[in-house]
């Protein structure tokens, strides 16, 4: 693609996060299903790939016709063969992750903790840019620290060595993922560069993304914690207002995501067992569902209702089960689903 092209590639989309774990081949494909675009791998090491490892993640459906590759890694001469390594693998795009905030990850030199040597990482995407042909964006933090925020510096940077497009997480590497994003940050990265900015952080509800749009300059989203909580969201966001699905909605949704981890994993003693633990990770998320309103969104303002959590208990014996946080309650829900013992629509 020419430069044009490859920005226009990241123009206006709703796509869903690069996430560790819940960004697993099954969940994508459920997300494709509900309008998610723009999928892509979890964090892939690149020391590791080089090396022969790493590529079970690389593998995606023929239905993601513009997967991606997300990237981690310190070297700018690994980075660019990992990259090549993964276009080979059939990748549309790749994204350079300069924001994880996992101490392994940040201890070695990578993620984050790039952030604290911004010329490290333009080299980084220099080489890349060097390698391969594709789209490339980054994601950064707003800074590595409250007392260290750098993020217009160092999307520039990005910019200049090649990056097409510049996704950045409303916090900094120390906050986690605690507190409510600033898009007010995220909105001055967005002034700083010519090239498309992709706004992550508390899209829970089509009022967040009405108002993110309304508020700033930013056109494009990256929807994380959000997706995993309620897989339909991207089908919410296009529509413009709440899809809230009822429960044997909820639990068809769960058994969609069951058949499509089977169908990757296998349904052979061992690959229900990876099922298994996909399902209940992903349960860590689903039970976190409300039916929130206009009014709630309002009244949590300007925090986010990522941050809430239920506030009324449901009455309803089975609506309690799927809102239970309980592992056992889990390990219930599973057995369900394996023995079709739920309800359907």
């Amino acid at each position: 693609m020419e430069p044009s092209e490859n920005r226009d590639f990241f123009r206006r989309i709703v796509a869903m996060a690069p996430m560790a774990t819940g960004g697993n081949l099954p969940y994508r494909r459920l997300c494709r299903e509900y309008g998610a675009v723009r999928t892509c791998s979890e964090m892939v090491l690149a020391h590791k790939l080089v090396k022969g490892g790493e590529r079970p993640l690389l593998r995606h459906h023929d239905l993601e016709t513009d997967f991606g590759v997300q990237l981690a890694g310190k070297r700018p001469e690994v980075m660019a063969d990992a990259a090549v390594i993964a276009v080979e693998a059939g990748a549309a795009f790749i994204d350079l992750n300069f924001g994880c905030p996992i101490d392994l990850v940040v201890r070695k030199g990578s993620g984050a903790a790039l952030l604290r040597r911004p010329r490290k990482l333009a080299a980084v995407v220099e080489a890349v840019r060097k390698a391969v042909a594709v789209p490339l964006s980054v994601k950064i933090r707003l800074g590595y620290s409250q007392q260290e925020i750098n993020c217009v510096k160092v999307a520039p940077l990005a910019v200049a060595a090649g990056a097409d497009a510049v996704g950045v997480h409303g916090r900094t590497r120390s906050q986690r993922y605690r507190l409510s994003a600033d898009w007010s940050l995220i909105d001055e990265v967005a002034a700083a560069v010519a090239v498309p900015v992709i706004g992550n952080g508390d899209i829970l509800t089509c009022w967040d993304l009405e108002k993110r749009r309304r508020e700033t300059r930013i056109e494009s989203f990256l929807v994380a914690r959000g997706a995993l909580i309620k897989p339909w969201i991207f089908a919410e966001l296009k529509a413009g207002r709440p899809l809230d699905p009822d429960v044997p909605g909820r639990w068809a949704m769960m058994r969609r995501y069951f058949e499509l981890a089977c169908e990757h994993f296998g349904d052979d003693e061992k690959g229900l067992t990876r099922v298994k633990r996909f399902f209940l990770w992903h349960l860590g998320f689903w039970h976190r569902y409300y039916r929130w309103t206009r009014e709630d969104f309002l009244a949590a303002a300007p925090s986010s209702l990522l941050q809430a959590r239920n506030p009324h208990p449901p009455a309803d014996p089975m609506q309690q089960l799927l809102a239970s946080a309980d592992p056992d309650d889990h390990q219930l829900i599973w057995q369900r689903i394996l023995d079709k013992d739920h309800p359907s629509g």
